[in-house]
């Protein structure tokens, strides 16, 4: 099993996916107005253009459409043209960037938050998560724009004015060319599959019931009604109930949830039983590997996955490379190696040859369209990998970047891990936000798991 470093830290302002906070209260109209124009400046010099042309769209909850009036005007006011694509997927932005030949994208969406949260994803050229480098750029430009103790942005000297001033034009055929892509990049035909989609209330409410419609299946959508307000409330890929009841109830063949912005799929079979991102990614890794799509038969995962990942796909003759926890790090490792799928247990998986991004809804109909092609129940499919129970625990600490090196801590790691063999896993990993130390162990009975898991966390306590 390979690993990666993890990668610089990225500056303040972005986290591991743009820039998020409480809207209108961290994320203000100000800040996403000076973040706009700081990022066509910035990214128009790496381009070389004088006017981009900037894909925006955005999520359906309701301080989208104040952050989306407020990014459009830091774009048009920094000479960039908006390609205004309306409530779309975050893949689907990422998609339209290349295939409209934009300078760049911005989505506007908070994911799987709850409603009073929103964020700004920035997308390069092509459609391509942007460098840390060049986030770090964006940042020391923003400063320049907003400078301490003032919330209005400055004017700056070179601001343009009369016909050089950026102009908006609305995609109106933006969901149909993401749908007739989704279909060409998934041409399998369902087959009258029955499907529960559960859409989160967010922004595949549209576009995954008309795509799975199109390719063939016989669809339930549930939670795709949204308002505004109702996004990720108590439905999607983080609450699974609503699907599971719904699958039972609809004697359908399986259901798929998506987050608010469709970056992620999770699964549910005919039983109601969760299928969850390590399974999807064994599933189709042993599909692309049958059908020597599987580059380097290697399959790109995060160091959280399950052990049971690990071990199935050992079975199969796969090579498992494993990253930081991440998707930008699974990202990377996909295209500095050429592979062909990588991916979280969250259900956010990567397909480099038909996505630069997360795309919950590809993913989707690749495993329905697997489940299509051989017959074969989601269950059946998914029962290549055997989950390893796994319990999960935050300790608090007083500096949680030491702690991993104490000599006691070593020490309870090194006996945890002699006592589980090769039928278990222990991972330290300190929290990116919080002084709290994750320690996870994975082992072939949760009790196992929970006694090995509670006794490191006391070494940890002591020593933190």
């Amino acid at each position: 099993m390979r690993s990666r470093k993890d990668l610089a830290p990225m500056a303040r302002l972005f986290g591991t996916d743009g820039v998020r906070g409480l809207a209108n209260a961290e994320l203000t109209p100000e800040l996403a107005l000076s973040l706009a124009a700081a990022s066509a400046r910035v990214l128009a010099e790496h381009e070389g253009s004088h006017r981009p042309q900037v894909v925006v769209g955005r999520d359906p909850r309701a301080s989208g459409e104040m952050i989306e009036a407020a990014v459009t005007a830091g774009l048009t006011s920094a000479g960039a043209d908006v390609l205004r694509v309306g409530v779309l997927p975050t893949p689907a932005i990422a998609h339209l960037v290349g295939e409209l030949a934009a300078g760049f994208g911005v989505m506007i969406s908070a994911s799987h938050n709850p409603m009073p949260d929103n964020g700004i994803k920035l997308f390069a050229a092509g459609g391509h998560k942007l460098p840390d480098a060049v986030e770090n750029e964006i940042a020391d430009r923003l400063a320049e724009l907003r400078p301490a103790g003032r919330v209005e942005a400055s004017t700056p000297p070179t601001r343009p004015t009369g016909a050089r001033i950026g102009r908006v034009h609305d995609v109106g055929e933006a969901p149909r060319r993401y749908v007739d892509h989704l279909l060409a990049a998934a041409p399998d035909r369902l087959n009258g599959l029955r499907v529960v989609v559960d859409c989160a209330h967010g922004a595949a409410s549209s576009v995954a019931p008309e795509a799975y419609a199109r390719a063939g299946a016989q669809v339930v959508a549930v939670a795709a009604t949204p308002d505004g307000f109702n996004i990720n409330d108590g439905c999607g890929s983080t609450h699974l109930d609503g699907l599971r009841k719904a699958v039972l109830d609809e004697h359908a063949d399986l259901g798929v949830a998506h987050d608010g912005d469709a970056d992620r799929c999770l699964a549910v079979d005919a039983a109601g039983e969760v299928v969850d991102g390590d399974q999807i990614m064994g599933a189709l890794a042993v599909a692309m590997a049958e059908a020597g799509e599987l580059a380097g038969n290697t399959l790109v995962t995060t160091m959280m996955s399950n052990l049971g990942l690990h071990l199935a796909m050992r079975e199969h003759g796969v090579e498992v490379l494993t990253t930081a926890v991440g998707d930008r790090y699974v990202l990377e490792a996909l295209r500095s190696g050429g592979y062909s799928l990588g991916g979280e247990q969250s259900g956010h998986l990567v397909l480099p040859a038909h996505a630069t991004t997360g795309d919950g809804l590809l993913t989707a109909l690749r495993l329905m369209g697997r489940v299509a092609a051989t017959g074969c129940s989601l269950a059946e499919l998914a029962g290549v990998v055997t989950r390893l129970p796994q319990v999960l625990l935050n300790v608090a600490v007083a500096d949680r970047a030491a702690v991993a090196s104490q000599p006691a801590v070593m020490s309870a790691v090194a006996a945890a891990e002699a006592e589980l063999g090769d039928t278990g896993r222990v991972l330290l990993r300190p929290s990116g936000t919080e002084q709290l130390v994750r320690v996870m162990v994975e082992a072939p009975t949760r009790e196992t798991a929970e006694r090995v898991a509670d006794r490191i966390a006391v070494v940890v306590a002591a020593a933190g």
